[in-house]
């Protein structure tokens, strides 16, 4: 396999190193290739050399091409991805105290994650507008097989790796080498950054020299290279590496050649997610300089510059909201949202974009508003009437018709969910002088899955701010949510029952006819094993609220479900979503404190998870947690003893047990 990696066939090649790969992903593999490590590294080395007849394409690329326009085929076609309500709402230490790795499951894939197939980024690193350049070749095979190597060997390999990229990023090299060992530290940055730490203050501080080397692809891979570290980056003093950094990428950004402007806009885009608020001093000149990229940057990274400044947008959140920073982002987008046909494909990441920002804004995107919702409202419409049309057509003339795209549809409804989320109440008179209620009622309808979740989750956006205007097509809208709890399509049925759980705390005593068929399809996703971590929770909170409007109806199956509830809610952080769901759980435990009895540990430990339950709440436990230390009288204390004893020291501090 060493000889075959080095074949002059490059399909052999890339064959025998695709062996390298997946040898790394078994048990023995540490073991069987430890010994080959000095024979293997270097020809993975070499093999990420661009091959001659690349480097002959490439050096006649012009340095100075921003001006030309990228080819429609060229640019990879997108997906969005719909929102996903609750995500993100587990607390990041640890709930006590109970073992119970056997019982919970940590899965937390959505459909978006297993349709990831780029998380190395390899595809990415030698992209040209020459198809071959786009394809997989031996190249990013091998700069992928050291990055799966490095997470086997991790540090181990560092004695021999380490003096063969130091050789190649020689300045006497051929730029085609220098260019492969930059390529190599940024493909170990995962695996190897344990032990590669140590080296750190030396190699940053070069790479960014390097950004300003003579040659563009030298330039272009050492911006992906220092994205990679941008989490170490991020921890050490801001003026050491970060500033720098910002400063030449910022530069870089507006680079007369695209494959730069494109590696650089995309290092900051990893910079910043790791940054966070780190970044908010920087604002000024970060928009400045994004919107002067707006005004030049051809389609495709384009592109990429709008996920940029919807991560900056999520990034910093409410801190974008100032007059000065509105001032340079507003008015080049609005001009760009006024330019665009209402067919025009240009127009979606547009609309992802105007959806982080709007959320980020909230008040702030007030003045906006109105023409954007009510663009917004016309998309859907106008798609709902081409789905309606073409469902009708005949069948011979349904052959002759183009299928309507409905992610027009799917990304307005984001965009008006992002709305309502960020402007609150001050959504309610756009929405009362809209029929945007009707038309989410046939919105649900839609087979589509992403239809559907993405209007779910905007019913609940609404139900939140302005249920008034759905109180209307409450009774068509409930049902088609219950119809949807079913886990086929997890994001669907996550956010359909996050929307009732909405609904139901905002319409009380109007929600009971619907609370039988909800528990229903709610207990058994509850008791489904290896269930995705966000369903379980919002699965959980949907049915403590169930209990908060009816615990009467819920308390029964207490029971079948209370231990399972217990452990998807253990993790979650405080919030209002989780406050009214434990409150519904203290009155169905009221109602039937035989159904917890078997599996009162669980609830102990879930009350325990709380780090600062309001007043109400505190004495809703309190009184519960007495209510069974009284009942079990002398049999009290030895049950209580079971309790680990950080559940127990909690327990006793807060509720005097």
């Amino acid at each position: 396999m060493l000889s075959s990696t080095q074949d002059p066939d490059e399909e052999v090649a890339l064959e025998a190193c695709e062996f390298w790969s997946s040898l790394a992903e078994t048990p023995f593999c540490k073991q069987a290739l430890t010994e080959f490590l000095p024979q293997l590294l270097p020809i993975l080395l070499k093999g990420m050399e661009y091959s001659p007849a690349d480097r002959k394409l490439l050096e006649d690329e012009e340095e100075e091409d921003e001006m030309q326009p990228d080819q429609e085929k060229d640019i990879k076609p997108r997906f969005h991805t719909g929102k996903i309500m609750g995500d993100g709402n587990s607390n990041s230490a640890p709930a006590p105290i109970l073992d119970t790795t056997a019982t919970t499951s940590n899965n937390n894939t959505t459909e978006a994650d297993m349709d990831d197939d780029d998380s190395m980024g390899f595809d990415d690193d030698d992209d040209d507008d020459d198809e071959e350049q786009t394809q997989w070749n031996l190249r990013k095979g091998c700069a992928a097989g050291l990055d799966v190597l490095s997470s086997v060997f991790g540090g181990d390999m560092l004695g021999v790796l380490l003096p063969l990229i130091q050789e190649r990023i020689r300045d006497t090299q051929p730029w085609y080498v220098r260019e492969s060992g930059i390529l190599a530290i940024g493909a170990i940055a995962e695996g190897c950054i344990d032990s590669l730490v140590v080296h750190l203050p030396h190699l940053i501080p070069y790479f960014l020299t390097l950004l300003n080397d003579s040659k563009l692809f030298v330039r272009s891979i050492t911006c992906w290279t220092l994205g990679r570290y941008s989490r170490w980056i991020v921890y050490q003093p801001l003026e050491l590496y970060f500033e720098p950094m910002l400063k030449l990428l910022l530069t870089h950004i507006l680079a007369r050649n695209k494959k730069v402007q494109k590696a650089a806009i995309s290092a900051f885009a990893t910079l910043e997610d790791e940054a966070g608020h780190e970044i908010i001093p920087y604002l000024v000149y970060v928009l400045n300089t994004l919107m002067a990229a707006y005004g030049k940057y051809q389609a495709k990274n384009l592109l990429i510059l709008y996920d940029a400044l919807g991560s900056l947008a999520d990034c910093v959140g409410d801190q974008l909201n100032r007059p000065d920073l509105i001032a340079i982002l507003m008015p080049p987008i609005i001009n760009k949202w006024n330019a665009l046909a209402d067919n025009d494909r240009n127009l979606l990441p547009l609309l992802e974009c105007l959806t982080a920002i709007a959320l980020a804004l909230g008040p702030g995107f007030l003045p906006f508003a109105q023409p954007v919702f009510v663009r917004c409202v016309r998309l859907i419409e106008s798609t709902l009437v081409a789905l309606n049309t073409y469902k009708n057509a005949p069948p011979q003339e349904q052959g002759n018709m183009e299928h309507p795209d409905k992610e027009f549809m799917v990304c307005a409804i984001d965009l008006i969910a992002g709305m309502t989320e960020g402007l609150g109440a001050s959504i309610e008179s756009l929405v009362g002088q809209s029929n945007l209620a009707r038309l989410l009622g046939e919105c649900m309808k839609e087979r589509g899955p992403d239809v559907r979740q993405s209007t779910f989750a905007l019913v609940g956006d609404l139900a939140k701010t302005c249920i008034y205007h759905l109180r209307p097509y409450l009774n068509d809208f409930i049902p088609l949510l219950i119809n949807s709890l079913v886990p086929d399509y997890i994001s669907v049925c996550n956010n359909a029952s996050w929307a009732l759980g909405e609904i139901g705390v905002k319409v009380g005593e109007d929600m009971k006819a619907f609370v039988p068929p909800a528990v229903q399809r709610l207990i058994p996703i509850m008791n489904r094993p290896n269930t995705n971590r966000n369903l379980l929770e919002n699965t959980a909170i949907c049915l403590g609220r169930m209990g908060l409007v009816a615990p009467e109806i819920v308390a029964p199956a207490l029971d079948s479900f209370i231990k399972q509830w217990c452990l998807a809610l253990r993790n979650i952080k405080d919030d209002t979503e989780k406050e009214s769901a434990f409150k519904g759980m203290c009155m169905m435990i009221n109602i039937n404190p035989q159904g917890i009895v078997q599996f009162l540990v669980y609830m102990c430990d879930a009350i325990a998870s709380w780090r600062n339950p309001t007043p109400e709440l505190l004495d809703m436990f309190s009184r519960i947690l007495q209510m069974y230390k009284n009942g079990m009288g002398a049999q009290w204390p030895g049950y209580y003893g079971t309790f680990p004893e950080p559940l127990r020291a909690i327990l006793s501090q807060r509720y005097g047990l």
